[in-house]
């Protein structure tokens, strides 16, 4: 997946990915702060089902050494080939 959730380009939805609380400070331990690890498609989907007011507590480590923000999930959660509902 490219870092930024373009609309037009694709997006490797099976990538090993990493839920964190987006005031954990990263760093060599990131791993060890971890919330809940899967594909990317299933973490993105986890965040966009949470209540509007909790989603901005979190990001998510894509391979890459990548956090993506809440805007960046978000869109990825509105694109036509998000498979949301099969994650």
């Amino acid at each position: 997946m490219n870092d930024t959730p373009a609309q037009g380009f694709p997006v490797e939805w099976e990538d090993h990915s990493e839920l964190h609380r987006k005031d954990d400070g990263g760093g060599v331990f990131s791993g060890l702060k971890t919330i809940r690890s899967g594909t990317l498609a299933e973490l993105v989907a986890f965040v966009a089902r949470l209540p509007e007011d909790e989603r901005a507590n979190y990001e998510i480590a894509k391979s890459g050494d990548h956090r993506l923000s809440l805007g960046e999930i978000m869109a990825l959660a509105s694109r036509p080939d998000f498979p949301g509902a099969n994650a």
